[in-house]
């Protein structure tokens, strides 16, 4: 934790030059865990300029020095695995046994999925005109991570940056800053040169929005909500840097009659109150056929109360607490916001589960009788709070689908494979996950409309990292 307090960069620890600092907080206890600096425009000055000096001859390296680099990252993420773990539980509420699984894990897996992508990609081909085409990195980075999933957001930005050639300032979000630590920790262990990875804590405003409108950044990725991606875009502007966002979500997932309604049903809502309800692609409005309506509603209710809300810092399939009172706040006003727009309240509800006074516990609530045009069917809600919306046919449950500003993912339970082929087609997102198909790592990542642009994981996610180059001989 001493480290915390400083910045990671030239490939050092170095004393900040802003003064300001934040508490780190613990959602389950609301005990203060740690003090983090925030950085300013000269700290991030100070990284870029760390980044641009040493993109001259990390530039230059082969593919198989990165793949080394690469092997060397992958032994030292895995001697601080637990340490991940427990950083991740501590400072954003996730399980230890969820932690370990799925937030830790994501740090290995994505990892193994670009070492895989840059090994079979080609830098270098010939076209079918006798051009030469050359792939190289595009420059200086800027990256900034949310707090919901800190370490598969830093894996899947920073991970292709390095793969690729390029180096990287991170911000990854001041919520969660002690996993980051850690994972600059990780790099300098690997033997990653200096300034090829630099780290600056802070915010949005100060050191977001530096790094957004800096000159020498020539790339800026960004996770987090569509405002914000707006904002980073606009910052980017001027300086015609490439952005690529991965932002928002309200996810359909579509029941049909024709599926295992108990096991569908029962996994869709698991599905939705995994991490607290706190990720973007999480299928939260179930859009359900009518003539089983009722069944379904019958099933959702008694999977949701069968969920345990519990202490983070124990093993277990129970969710933990929202990440902190903002959010919790946040939550609870959109929880208030259904009730008046006259949702029926199947479960869950207002304030905190019982026996949980200290922490920012939510409990799992699930509305039915929605419609499409009411609020808590087109925001995002971002905690464990399912709307259910029942449909007449086929293309009624298409156009309810799509029915939102954005397309992040979608689901569909289903019977039928060539209902399945034929609806998949139809809906406007970057994934449809099928009968509980999940995401694999290696895979691209990403959204329509305002979910954002571009994809990360696997091949995708390196070629928004490389810039193309065409040679014209004589």
């Amino acid at each position: 934790m001493e480290n915390l307090k400083k910045f990671y960069i030239g490939g050092e620890w170095v004393e900040p030059i802003s003064t300001a600092t934040m508490p780190v907080m613990n959602p389950a206890t609301e005990q203060q865990i740690g003090t983090v600096a925030m950085g300013n425009q000269a700290d991030v000055d100070r990284a870029v300029a760390a980044a641009k000096a040493a993109f001259e001859s990390f530039s230059q390296t082969s593919k198989a020095e990165r793949l080394a680099l690469l092997d060397r990252l992958m032994e030292a993420t895995k001697a601080r695995f637990e340490d991940l773990a427990q950083a991740m539980s501590a400072e954003m509420g996730a399980p230890i046994t969820m932690s370990r699984e799925a937030q830790a894990d994501a740090a290995i897996g994505h990892l193994q999925g670009f070492i895989d992508a840059l090994q079979e990609i080609k830098q270098r081909e010939t076209l079918s005109n006798g051009d030469t085409l050359l792939r190289e990195p595009i420059g200086v980075c800027g990256l900034i991570t949310p707090w919901n999933w800190p370490m598969n957001q830093i894996a899947l930005k920073v991970v292709p940056a390095l793969a690729t050639g390029c180096t990287c300032v991170l911000k990854p979000s001041e919520h969660t800053p002690i996993s980051a630590m850690i994972y600059a920790e990780i790099i300098d262990a690997a033997g990653y040169p200096a300034g090829v990875f630099n780290l600056v804590q802070g915010d949005g405003v100060s050191v977001g929005s530096a790094m957004s409108r800096h000159a020498d950044i020539q790339m800026m990725s960004f996770t987090g909500s569509t405002r914000a991606g707006s904002a980073i875009t606009k910052d980017a502007a001027d300086t015609v840097k490439r952005v690529t966002l991965e932002l928002g979500g309200k996810s359909p997932n579509l029941v049909f009659a024709d599926c295992d309604l108990e096991e569908r049903v029962a996994g869709s809502v698991q599905e939705v109150m995994y991490n607290t309800g706190q990720s973007c692609d999480a299928p939260t409005r179930l859009l359900v056929e009518r003539s089983v309506y009722d069944q379904v509603l019958d099933i959702a209710k008694r999977t949701a109360e069968s969920i345990q809300v519990g202490n983070p810092a124990e093993e277990g399939d129970h969710i933990g607490p929202l990440f902190d009172r903002i959010q919790y706040d946040r939550v609870q006003e959109k929880i208030q916001t259904g009730i008046d727009e006259g949702a029926r309240l199947l479960t869950g509800g207002l304030g905190k589960p019982e026996g949980f006074d200290t922490g920012w516990f939510c409990k799992p609530t699930i509305f039915a009788d929605v419609h499409n045009a009411m609020a808590i069917a087109q925001e995002e809600i971002f905690g464990p709070v399912l709307v259910v919306i029942p449909f007449d046919s086929e293309e009624d449950a298409i156009e309810i689908a799509n029915d939102t500003p954005y397309g992040l993912a979608a689901y569909l339970q289903t019977g039928n494979p060539e209902r399945a082929e034929r609806v998949a087609a139809r809906l406007r997102a970057g994934a449809v996950h099928i009968n509980g198909g999940g995401f694999n790592y290696g895979s691209p990542f990403g959204g329509y409309k305002q979910s954002g642009n571009g994809r990360e994981g696997g091949h995708m996610g390196l070629e928004d990292y490389l810039e193309v180059k065409t040679l014209h001989f004589g």
